[in-house]
């Protein structure tokens, strides 16, 4: 579906609300006048991911090179108002983890080992916080502490508010959702006993929210039995310590990462998110002016700006946008293009998501672009490969300008078409390709 045109001063630079961006801003604003307690979070992450059937742990695949447990990581820390994420994880998975909480510099995990079962696992979590040793400081207890899957990296901030707060007033809360398909019980021979009415039943999900003593002290009455085959935290904290959970709605991205096709899901919502929105950035010729324009108004599908190269109030998209449009009618004139990707590093904003720029060259001689096309080639992908170790996606797009009206609105679209596919799709293997429109 289309979206209308809107000016730059009525819309965020960074829209979609799985990322950051000035909604989710506006409503950590809220959570943090609201929540004026301790809350934390609790990842059980020691699954080792039987059911994807990959030799890797589900919750350490990458999704755009990134590992799916740090974009869960990022839906907490993003938030002021959540003080420390707890991450558990299987002892042999210590090191890994390190490294992708330095690599993405997640500030508020704090790593434990995990136990032989899920249930162990957030006890130890829980635990984290009442022992200490020599070579550790002391986690402040939090009033409430979240527990979710490590696995289901869209959970959205009002869901994360609305579960605290309920959890504690309430002392227990989780999130649901409707059933999708009937529940039905069988007899022993495989037959069907009886159905359930669906409407009667909901899916329990993640998050869920406890205060921390009532979860706490439901880990330390249950059973052995609990501990090795139960699933169900609220269960745990209806029966030791008898508090009935508030149940939340929750929205359907609330599903979790299972499968290997769930990972291909997870990266298409991501991929979509980051391609809601594009900085087009013209050169001073007239031309690359127009062209801009015109290219805003085919791009109806995203919210697009257009700013002229080297205004100094581009510092301000350059550390919020994802996908930039740099249009340029000189040959080899890569000056804004390496500027921009300087920025990048010392902002460190493609650290999480990969950037994408699509330099495109208006060649105002056709003589011109043919005589200088294998030289530029060869310095583009250099670039490109160079820029790459540094998550940003840098692909070309020649452009001839013709005085045919038909020939160029021709080109014109189809360096539109180039475009939209390369900022969704986010291929690494196209960087560095001078495509022709």
């Amino acid at each position: 579906m289309q979206q209308e045109q809107r000016s730059s001063s009525d819309r965020p630079l960074d829209p979609g609300c799985l990322l950051e961006c000035d909604a989710e801003r506006s409503a950590d604003r809220l959570g943090c006048a609201v929540v004026d307690f301790p809350v934390a979070v609790v990842l059980p992450a020691g699954g080792c991911g039987e059911r994807m059937g990959l030799p890797t742990p589900k919750q350490f695949c990458t999704i755009l090179n990134r590992p799916l447990i740090s974009y869960t990581i990022q839906s907490f820390e993003r938030l002021s108002w959540i003080g420390t994420v707890v991450v558990v994880i299987a002892k042999e998975n210590h090191d890994l983890m390190l490294n992708i909480v330095q690599k993405f510099n997640h500030t508020k995990v704090k790593v434990v080992h995990g136990g032989t079962t899920r249930h162990r696992s957030i006890f130890n979590g829980l635990q984290a916080f009442s022992n200490t040793t020599e070579s550790t400081l002391p986690m402040p207890k939090p009033k409430v502490v979240i527990i979710h899957d490590a696995v289901r990296p869209f959970v959205e901030e009002d869901l994360l508010l609305k579960i605290t707060l309920a959890a504690k007033e309430q002392g227990a809360s989780g999130a649901i959702r409707p059933l999708v398909s009937t529940v039905i019980a069988t007899t022993s021979e495989g037959y069907l006993d009886h159905s359930l009415e669906r409407a009667k039943y909901r899916a329990s999900e993640m998050p869920q929210g406890f205060l921390y003593d009532i979860i706490f002290q439901a880990y330390q009455r249950c059973s052995e039995f609990d501990f090795d085959f139960g699933t169900e935290c609220l269960h745990l904290a209806l029966q030791y310590c008898g508090t009935s959970a508030k149940l939340v709605e929750g929205p359907p991205t609330l599903w979790k990462v299972t499968y290997k096709r769930d990972l291909a899901a997870a990266e298409a919502i991501i991929k979509e998110t980051l391609s809601t929105s594009a900085c087009i950035i013209a050169g001073a010729e007239a031309e690359a002016v127009e062209l801009a324009k015109t290219l805003q108004k085919n791009l109806n599908m995203m919210e697009t700006d257009v700013i002229p190269c080297g205004k100094e109030s581009n510092a301000e998209y350059l550390s919020k946008t994802r996908n930039f449009i740099h249009i340029s009618t000189t040959g080899s004139n890569f000056l804004g293009v390496l500027d921009m990707v300087k920025r990048f590093e010392d902002t460190d904003h493609a650290r999480l998501y990969p950037v994408v720029i699509v330099w495109v060259q208006l060649n105002m001689t056709k003589q011109s672009a043919d005589s200088q096309r294998t030289d530029e080639l060869t310095v583009f992908r250099s670039l490109a490969s160079e820029v790459l170790q540094g998550n940003v996606l840098l692909y070309g797009i020649q452009i001839d300008h013709s005085k045919v009206p038909e020939q160029w609105e021709r080109s014109v679209e189809r360096l539109t078409q180039i475009t939209v596919a390369l900022i969704r799709d986010r291929n690494a293997a196209l960087t560095g390709q001078l495509l022709h429109a």
